[in-house]
């Protein structure tokens, strides 16, 4: 880079400095997610010393432009922008019946067909792939273990992989027997078994809004019907909303994301979710905890799951390795409470087991490292891919876009103009080759209709730059 100083002008050193670096990000020399001039190396080209290098660097850090990262340097990040706020529901929401089917065909269709760029699939764990470690173990257990990854496994899953789950949680504060865990073919069977555990056809189940479709399509298969709970972008459900909810209406369970939603990514603070525990459980009523993006936490720790704080044994916690390894392995868990006898005869009733050589495999997994050592990459990659995105939704998108910031996990949720329609836009992005999942998706109501999800949790490339480029396009046009 050909950078020089003007000696003769009237403004300071230092701010100088910071002016280069907005001229080169002005100029796209300089990018959300690049690594800014050592303070050594900038000195030196601009004939400088290194404090007034670092005192344009701390200056571009006090406007929130750049940030430093321990024994790497100063890193470009995307500006601040507006935070995305969905209208919260009147207070008279009434239950709805679920109707997705339809809808969510046509999205999953999408997502499978070849040469489609899949931005409305949530797969975190595909942007920082650990295919090769995984391979490895794996061979390492078939060797050991032989023909008895070839038989069934128990039940409740395989023990030295419910022991090292058991003592992970021991680092949030969670202490629990191994015996308490139910292994089970990915969060999605957790979920399943949960709902099944606790409620029954024709049963009121309050959701997050917006809330993961997933849980909407059981709800729906399960004949139940769902009441919806505003999400802050911030902070997670508003619990004055829940509270006036479990007052008016015969609310059989809840299900809930504090760690990280989706699609909103709002990461619900302990007191908050302490809280909220005691308000359900005071009522009898069961909280199912979605915890699969827990351990995908931008911050300095994660949140401490729901189930700690938990007196009555009425929460159920649901997660896997799917967002954080590798969806097509299939293991997940579920944390009971007090439904353990209930969701053990319905595991073996849904799928009687999960795989033994998978199970097996991440157990080995965790115990060699390999595990948190490619979580704290994916972390990395994951937060910087967000800060890229979020930086092309503003460069591309229509004035006005709002876009959420999430708290960790893999996905943005965009807002457009009020009159916006992005199930149609999630038509048109599909004949330019790209999948995103229209907000209609995440609300048993059909709201949500100028939103959609993206998700960064890709392996970041430059089509992912001329796909946004589309996408904007488009977007003005919705």
């Amino acid at each position: 880079m050909n950078l020089a100083i003007q000696r003769d002008q009237t403004e300071f050193l230092y701010q100088q400095v910071v002016r280069l670096v907005r001229q080169l990000q002005q100029q796209q020399l300089l990018r959300v997610g690049d690594r800014l001039p050592s303070l050594r190396q900038l000195s030196q080209q601009l004939g400088i010393s290194i404090p007034t290098v670092r005192q344009g660097y701390e200056e571009l850090e006090r406007l929130g432009m750049v940030e430093a990262r321990d024994r790497s340097g100063y890193y470009l990040k995307a500006e601040n922008r507006p935070t995305c706020r969905p209208a919260r529901l009147p207070l008279s929401s009434e239950p709805v019946p679920v109707r997705q089917q339809s809808l969510l065909e046509q999205f999953y269709q999408a997502v499978h067909q070849p040469g489609i760029l899949p931005l409305g699939i949530a797969q975190p764990s595909m942007a920082q792939p650990s295919e090769k470690a995984l391979l490895r173990t794996m061979r390492r257990v078939t060797t050991l273990a032989g023909q008895q990854v070839m038989h069934y496994g128990p039940i409740d899953g395989f023990a030295p992989l419910k022991r090292q789950l058991a003592f992970r949680y021991l680092d949030v504060g969670l202490s629990l027997q191994p015996d308490e865990l139910i292994i089970t073919n990915g969060g999605q069977e957790a979920l399943a078994i949960a709902l099944q555990a606790v409620a029954k056809a024709g049963d009121v189940i309050a959701v997050e809004s917006p809330t993961y479709f997933g849980v909407l399509e059981l709800i729906e298969t399960l004949g139940m019907m769902a009441v919806e709970i505003p999400v802050c972008p911030d902070d997670g459900i508003w619990l004055d909303d829940l509270q006036h909810a479990l007052a008016h209406q015969p609310i059989r369970a809840c299900v809930f994301s504090s760690s990280i939603s989706n699609p909103m990514g709002s990461f619900m603070p302990d007191a908050q979710r302490e809280a909220l525990v005691l308000m359900l459980e005071q009522r009898g009523i069961p909280l199912i905890e979605d915890d699969v993006y827990g351990e995908l936490y931008f911050g300095a720790a994660r949140g401490r799951p729901a189930q700690c704080f938990s007196r009555k044994g009425l929460v159920l916690t649901c997660s896997s390795f799917s967002k954080t390894v590798a969806p097509s392995y299939r293991v997940g868990w579920l944390l009971p409470g007090r439904f353990g006898t209930e969701v053990w005869r319905l595991k073996r009733a849904l799928s009687f087991a999960s795989s033994l050589l998978n199970q097996w495999t991440m157990s080995e997994f965790i115990a060699s490292g390999d595990y948190d050592r490619n979580l704290k990459k994916l972390r990395q990659v994951l937060k910087l891919n967000k800060e890229r995105m979020m930086a092309l939704v503003q460069q591309y998108f229509p004035e006005g876009t709002k876009v959420s910031n999430p708290q960790g996990g893999a996905v943005l949720w965009v807002e457009l103009a009020k009159q916006a329609d992005c199930s149609r836009l999630f038509q048109q992005a599909l004949q330019q080759g790209i999948s995103i999942a229209p907000g209609t998706l995440f609300s048993p109501s059909q709201k949500f209709c100028n939103c959609f999800r993206l998700s960064f949790g890709v392996r970041w490339q430059p089509e992912l730059e001329r796909a946004m480029q589309k996408l904007g396009i488009l977007a003005r046009q919705a």
